[in-house]
């Protein structure tokens, strides 16, 4: 695995542009090292986060919103204050049923985020 050393110490929400990541999703990375990431998810209502998978354990907080989360085939309503676990290589998606905000942490770091990013 490729190593990207760690983010800063500290890091200010508005020292970062969000970066578009699909229609009414967008993110920010806003730590990290070899071994965690943790990542700010922003959806517009309606929007998918599509089925997918990788190797990455996963656990997200939802933070603002409303959301349809389905995981291994099982679906459930998640509102703000709820939190879920995905396991490497379970498929995963989400439905954006109000405004949203998903706290993202994956271990260990995920790679394919980190192409462009400096910081």
């Amino acid at each position: 695995m490729e190593s990207f050393g760690a983010s800063k110490e500290f890091i200010k929400d508005d020292e970062f542009d969000w970066e578009v990541v699909g229609e009414g999703i967008k993110r920010k990375i806003m730590g990290y090292d070899d071994t965690v990431m943790m990542v700010n998810v922003l959806f517009e209502k309606g929007s998918i986060g599509t089925p997918h998978e990788h190797y990455h354990s996963q656990v997200t907080n939802v933070a603002k919103g409303a959301f349809e989360v389905t995981i291994g085939g099982v679906t459930k309503t998640m509102k703000q204050g709820d939190c879920f676990y995905i396991p490497p290589h379970v498929v995963h998606g989400v439905v954006c049923l109000e405004d949203g905000l998903l706290i993202d942490v994956f271990s260990p770091i995920r790679e394919d985020f980190m192409q462009k990013k400096t910081y």
